[in-house]
């Protein structure tokens, strides 16, 4: 079999297959993506096609194929040249192949890899995938970075005991000394009161989006931020593993994730739960792609 693996600045990034790109057109932004070398690059994409853990918590399967559907939507958005500011080089790492039923060995993949990124001076971007790969993805950062917290964009608290996509705040909570979670996009009705008392009891807690700048603004520790797209309406984001029936506009979710891309602290951001399956008219993945090139434009406006 051909050796798919390949290098960000003469960096072993290991554990990484090719992604899957469309034909990219010269006036969009993904003919800017670099798949050779990260040379010139503040930017790592990297896909986690697995949803091991979306079975495991009994969700909707189909987001192993959300980095691909990602790329595909991704390939017809965003000029290549857009008014009033310029893209942040970005280089695609790949995808890390998950380990069939193996979880625990499909997060050690995930955490090397998005550590290597890290290490090239990369800011690392992951696209999934299970919610779970948020705790493997986020790992590497708080392996790196001393006092990492969090924001999360979800409904659901994922605070759950046993392995699957509901454990990552609680995971890197317990396992990485992440101190504290801010939540946006909570709703009582699909959470437990126990889970929801072992949040508050653990550095969690509950914001309203209007909290959102003042959390990323005050504070100085590092930050790993994930964006679960089942914090947006289903009318909007149908494509998911577990729809939201009252959930964000998607007007509300691109101005939040601009302002996550502002805020220097950031040491990870991840786009998760994105499944292609049930994606009425590829709606969710193209969504998933422009909340991708808000984060950019966010990071092009921060203060020199």
């Amino acid at each position: 079999m051909q050796d798919r693996r390949h290098y960000a600045l003469a960096v072993r990034v290991p554990h990484v297959n090719a992604g899957t790109w469309p034909d990219r057109a010269s006036d969009r932004f993904a003919s800017l993506v670099r798949t050779d070398r990260a040379d010139g690059c503040r930017i790592a994409l990297l896909g986690m096609p697995d949803d091991t853990g979306v079975r495991l918590n009994g969700g909707r399967v189909g987001a192993k194929d959300g980095p691909t559907a990602f790329r595909a939507a991704l390939s017809r958005l965003g000029a290549a040249t857009p008014g009033g500011f310029s893209w942040p080089g970005v280089f695609d790492a790949g995808d890390v192949p998950p380990a069939g039923d193996d979880l625990d060995l499909t997060h050690r993949r995930v955490t090397e890899a998005a550590g290597a990124l890290i290490d090239a001076g990369l800011l690392p971007v992951g696209v999934g995938g299970g919610h779970d790969l948020t705790f493997a993805f986020a790992r590497a950062a708080a392996e790196r970075a001393e006092g990492l917290n969090g924001v999360s964009f979800d409904p659901h608290l994922d605070v759950r005991e046993r392995p699957g996509s509901g454990m990552p705040m609680r995971a890197l909570i317990e396992r990485c000394g992440v101190g504290r979670v801010d939540l946006f996009g909570f709703s009582p009705i699909v959470n437990t009161e126990e889970h929801a008392a072992w949040f508050a009891a653990h550095g969690g807690h509950v914001q309203e989006r209007a909290e959102l700048r003042t959390v990323l603004v005050h504070g100085d520790s590092p930050l790993f931020v994930t964006f679960d797209l089942d914090v947006i309406d289903m009318a909007h984001a149908p494509g998911v593993s577990a729809m939201n029936p009252a959930g964000w506009s998607a007007v509300e979710a691109a101005a939040a994730v601009r302002e996550v891309g502002r805020c220097p602290r950031v040491a990870c951001f991840d786009i998760m739960e994105l499944n292609p399956v049930t994606d009425e008219g590829g709606r969710t993945a193209r969504l998933a792609a422009w909340l991708f090139l808000e984060f950019l434009r966010g990071v092009a406006e921060r203060e020199p």
